[in-house]
């Protein structure tokens, strides 16, 4: 068995655990909203037709935020279309994925939602179609106490307290072609740094997250970014980063290590703000709302949109069933936004119901898990205190994508108040197990308090509704602590979390 040495030292911190890092990510697209999060029919519904089996396996997802309406859907929404009384509301056409919005569900049933669910909403604002005015409507009526027309609506419609959403997104992908309203970093920058000066003149308190370029891959990616930012530095607060993962023509291995590529990501984006920073003289920093990431077979045949002269309702569409080595790959892509803690403040995984989704449901009947939920859940339980740097020694694999990487990604996190040190390993190689051995020399006395691991031999395994639980993360018998050493032995293609506490 090949091994891999692991430094860790409470003294060596990147920055605090963000809980903004465990984000989700609801779009009005496909089953997400309805028959996702809401469908009336469904025997656990609530009065406003939201599934409470669906909030539960949220709480349980450990979700801290949710970004909304969009995505794509944002470029063409029109707010007031969702609100007030619901046999009033218009059905309208969603160029975004071809389909018809009925506006069942809008800005005051998401609040709702939020604070159904226990977390922090995250919206956005539609710069494709729209404007500097009509996202000053959309503050106004959520933010405002009352005294205006907006404001009053909102209470008339039922909520009498401000809403006071803290976090805004200018628009989505604004560089790509497919989004309504598509325009240049000029075009872009001069209209996200408009919107949001007007918009701290309503409320001063909001955070604002500037579109960032559609993906590395982008011809814009860089440039993009360097002038998005040279336009409205002064007046945001992070820039978004969006990345998706598949695997490629049975490059199992080149998958398995896609947090190379979130790494170079996430520093790239770092680097041209900082760029900006130092030409601009400015005294803050911007940093990085990664507000789309997941495994998405973008190129399978329910990926793609209906077409002609079909508009249908909330379509079946991004339904990817997930694999053993896709909840692995999730994984790994918490590994590395935990790594970036210091320049990563925000993250959604998109999306959290049914849309590329680690919850999965049928139309007024069961809900499941996915594989993607147990790293999830798991991390954002257990991630608390301080992120701490680690220093690996160990075997590499081959990949054709990256060259040569490291077979073993790992963070640690640790909490010195309650006296506990996490791990979480993904073990890359697609044939060999490797044996991690861990320094704790600077912990004092602790013990091994929890060890699970995900794997299977067969890593295309996936849930269902008849059999979600047959793979599960598994305690790990391996695990030991001695003298002042941690060790445990992680399978190929697996993710683990290994959770040690004071003796």
């Amino acid at each position: 068995m090949r091994s891999a040495v692991l430094t860790v030292d409470p003294v060596f911190t990147i920055g605090p655990v963000r809980p903004r890092t465990f984000g989700s990510f609801v779009e009005h697209l496909g089953r997400c909203v309805y028959t996702g999060i809401h469908d009336p029919s469904h025997p656990t519904a609530d009065a406003d037709g939201f599934r409470r089996d669906v909030v539960e396996l949220a709480r349980e997802l450990g979700v801290t935020t949710v970004r909304y309406p969009g995505g794509n859907f944002v470029s063409g929404y029109r707010w007031e279309d969702g609100v007030g009384p619901r046999e009033q509301r218009p059905a309208r056409l969603d160029l975004a994925w071809h389909s018809t919005e009925p506006n069942l569900v809008g800005v005051d049933e998401y609040v709702r939602w939020c604070r159904t669910a226990g977390v922090e909403p995250m919206m956005a604002v539609n710069l494709g179609t729209r404007g500097v005015q009509e996202a000053l409507d959309l503050l106004e009526y959520c933010n405002v106490p009352g005294g205006t027309r907006l404001s009053d609506l909102r209470r008339a419609n039922g909520a009498d307290e401000p809403y006071r959403i803290r976090m805004w997104c200018l628009g989505n992908e604004m560089d790509g072609p497919w989004q309504t309203g598509h325009k240049t970093a000029h075009e872009y920058g001069r209209l996200a740094a408009e919107t949001a000066r007007a918009m701290r003149m309503i409320d001063p308190g909001i955070e604002l997250v500037a579109c960032g370029s559609s993906g590395r891959g982008m011809a814009t990616f860089g440039t993009w970014e360097h002038t998005v930012l040279t336009e409205a530095y002064d007046q945001v607060d992070l820039i978004s980063a969006h990345a998706y993962y598949h695997e490629e023509d049975g490059d199992l291995a080149s998958f398995l290590a896609s947090a190379v590529d979130m790494d170079r990501f996430v520093e790239d984006v770092a680097a041209t703000a900082d760029a900006v920073r130092a030409a601009g003289n400015h005294s803050k920093r911007v940093n990085i709302s990664f507000d789309e990431w997941n495994v998405w077979y973008i190129d399978r045949a329910e990926s793609q949109p209906p077409s002609g002269d079909d508009w249908p309702v909330a379509p079946v569409l991004l339904e990817d069933r997930y694999t053993v080595a896709d909840a692995v790959v999730v994984g790994g892509l918490l590994i590395s936004l935990l790594r970036h803690t210091d320049r990563v403040h925000a993250a959604s995984l998109a999306q959290l119901v049914n849309v590329i989704a680690p919850i999965m449901t049928e139309p007024g009947g069961r809900a499941w898990r996915q594989t993607t939920f147990h790293p999830f859940a798991l991390t954002s339980r257990h991630a608390a205190g301080q992120v701490l740097r680690v220093a690996v020694d160990g075997p590499t694999v081959q990949t054709a994508k990256y060259g040569e990487v490291a077979a073993l990604d790992a963070v640690a996190t640790y909490d010195d108040a309650a006296g506990e040190l996490v791990l979480f390993a993904v073990n890359r190689s697609t044939t060999e197990p490797v044996a991690l051995d861990v320094d704790l020399r600077g912990f004092g006395e602790l013990a091994v308090a929890e060890a699970l691991t995900l794997s299977n031999p067969d890593h295309t395994w996936t849930a269902t509704a008849d059999d979600s639980t047959s793979v599960l993360p598994r305690p790990n018998a391996t695990a030991a602590v001695r003298a002042g050493r941690a060790g445990v032995e992680l399978p190929p293609v697996s993710w683990s979390m290994v959770r040690l506490a004071r003796a």
